[in-house]
């Protein structure tokens, strides 16, 4: 799960999918990270934290890390949670950049429609509540799609 800063959006990813998979009994690693690096280190934006934490998940302990090619060799899938996400996981990838495992998350929602996960960091708490709902839909279809295809 890829975003700009790895604090907003891909933490809430991260949390959501490793709870879903959990539940389902799949023992799948997710992981997030973000493009920019200005926020290495820190953990996620309090408001994430929260929204989290009142939908029953604990994603407190997670820290911002930079999306890195490697990651094309650790992990079976990369979401991006934006247009402009997408171009910077293909610049910094280069060539490891993989488009058979690398997609839009809201495409697992509405497929081929390229459309954005809608970035909350300027915006009040109703933004993080909506951010959440719609990863969280998009989470169901990871599931419902791939429950049955990786189970690592």
């Amino acid at each position: 799960m890829v975003c700009l800063g790895n604090i907003c959006r891909s933490p809430l990813a991260e949390g959501i999918l490793q709870d879903k998979a959990f539940r389902a009994g799949l023992s799948w690693s997710v992981e997030s990270a973000g493009t920019n690096g200005y926020h290495t280190g820190e953990a996620p934006h309090p408001l994430s934290r929260k929204v989290a934490l009142l939908n029953g998940i604990d994603i407190s302990a997670q820290r911002s890390r930079r999306f890195q090619a490697d990651d094309y060799r650790v992990y079976d899938r990369i979401y991006a949670m934006a247009g402009d996400v997408m171009d910077d996981i293909r610049r910094i990838a280069k060539t490891q950049y993989d488009p058979d495992k690398t997609d839009l998350l809201l495409n697992e929602l509405y497929p081929g429609r390229n459309q954005d996960v809608p970035d909350p960091w300027y915006g009040p708490e109703p933004g993080y509540h909506e951010v959440y709902r719609l990863i969280e839909k998009a989470c169901d279809a990871i599931i419902d799609k791939y429950g049955n295809k990786i189970n690592h």
